[in-house]
């Protein structure tokens, strides 16, 4: 990615015409623990040096020596380290500075490029997933400037690994039962969301699951009277693009009417009912409850725990119905970012084994437990669900667009 080498192909001759003798600069400098330099690349623009002072706030970079053996290093070995050093990547005209983390991973030519969303934080960047047969090799900024400009941090760029792991979720499991099949399994639990008592339900959700899917939670919630919650997560933040709200969608699960201002708050009243016997059984999307309040010997006290997740956990240890779910590059939906920004994601890769899509197979729940249909789509449960949540009136799934439009709420 050079532009450069790119203008050379277009107009100019293949053959060099410098004819005086060549300086030899160091190649493969490490000048942080994400960044490799090519000095022998660089042409001394210093977009590197001006983005870093200017935009991230952090004066690590400058040119040392005099003429023509300038090069760009960092103030100390090593000292290249603040969350937006991968952005000089992008900005970097003839390719000296390479990420560490793609260096000759893979032809950038190869790679399927998606639009998708940063799950990292509430901020809700805008990246285009690169991945080839199946695999995630890198995410870079999608420009968007009611969001991210065309910048990202560091972390977020860097979140995607997990989506490769090798002990990814891809089997049912039913421990109740012998029924293996994602027709049979729905048909179970079907059944036995439609006969337990009113009150003796819980749902946990996560704010890191889509709109759509939340929507379809509360669906199953209505008919139960059960308790619903997501997982808060907090974290540091800082006055660039990283917000302190970990979760994606904290503001989907408060749309939806799976949680309130105050994310977390009834986790506490659910891991109480589960404790006095009140509560039967459990329904969790996403999260592993244990970090949560709700420690392994609660969940052992349960009739039934429905789970679904990606990886494995200390709860998904002790479901009695295991549903492998996707990652988001591997489904359709929406987030809804700290700001009030909806946007959509889309899929880039299938998921592996018998892993879902969950609005699918909660579609089918809901569907089985309400009788409620008309969809058989990820654009007809938009525009379903548009209709029935007031912050979201009017929009089409057709009207996002790929830079999102704002909600009321």
């Amino acid at each position: 990615e050079c532009k450069l080498q790119e203008y050379s192909l277009e107009h100019g001759q293949a053959r060099s015409q410098f004819v005086e003798t060549k300086v030899h600069k160091p190649k493969a400098v490490d000048l942080g623990p994400r960044i490799i330099l090519d000095d022998e690349r660089c042409v001394l623009c210093t977009r590197c040096i001006r983005f870093t002072k200017d935009i991230a706030g952090d004066d690590a970079l400058g040119i040392v020596n005099r003429g023509s053996y300038n090069t760009i290093a960092a103030w100390k070995e090593g000292a290249f380290d603040n969350n937006y050093t991968l952005n000089t990547v992008d900005i970097c005209p003839v390719g000296a500075l390479t990420s560490k983390d793609f260096r000759f991973q893979m032809r950038v030519w190869f790679l399927k490029e998606t639009k998708s969303l940063c799950t990292s934080c509430g901020t809700g960047c805008n990246i285009i997933a690169g991945s080839r047969e199946g695999k995630v090799y890198r995410y870079e900024p999608r420009e968007n400037d009611a969001v991210n400009g065309p910048w990202m941090c560091d972390a977020g760029r860097l979140n995607y690994r997990w989506i490769n792991r090798d002990d990814r979720l891809k089997q049912i499991v039913n421990r109740k039962s012998e029924a293996r099949t994602w027709p049979s399994v729905i048909k179970e639990i079907s059944n036995h969301l439609n006969i337990v008592g009113k009150g003796t339900v819980a749902i946990i959700a996560s704010g890191r699951q889509s709109t759509e899917e939340l929507y379809l939670l509360k669906k199953l919630a209505e008919k139960s009277d059960a308790l619903t919650e997501i997982v808060a997560r907090k974290g540091d933040s800082d006055k660039l693009l990283v917000d302190a709200d970990k979760n994606p969608n904290t503001t989907g699960a408060w749309v939806a009417g799976i949680t309130t201002k105050r994310p977390g708050f009834r986790l506490s009243k659910i891991a109480e009912g589960i404790k006095d016997g009140s509560i039967r059984t459990l329904i969790v999307f996403g999260e592993d409850v244990t970090k949560a309040g709700i420690e392994e010997e609660l969940l052992d006290k349960l009739d039934t725990l429905i789970v679904s997740d990606i990886l494995p956990n200390k709860t998904t240890a002790k479901a009695h119905y295991l549903l492998p779910g996707c990652a988001h590059l591997e489904k359709r939906g929406t987030f809804i970012n700290v700001k009030g920004r909806l946007q959509k994601f889309m899929q880039g890769i299938d998921a592996p084994g018998d892993a879902r899509a969950e609005w699918e197979f909660l579609h089918e729940l809901v569907h089985n437990v309400t009788g409620q249909n008309g969809f058989s789509s990820i654009e007809g449960l938009f525009n379903q669900m548009t209709k029935e949540l007031p912050a979201l009136e009017g929009i089409t799934w057709a009207g996002i667009g790929h830079h999102g439009v704002e909600v009321k709420i």
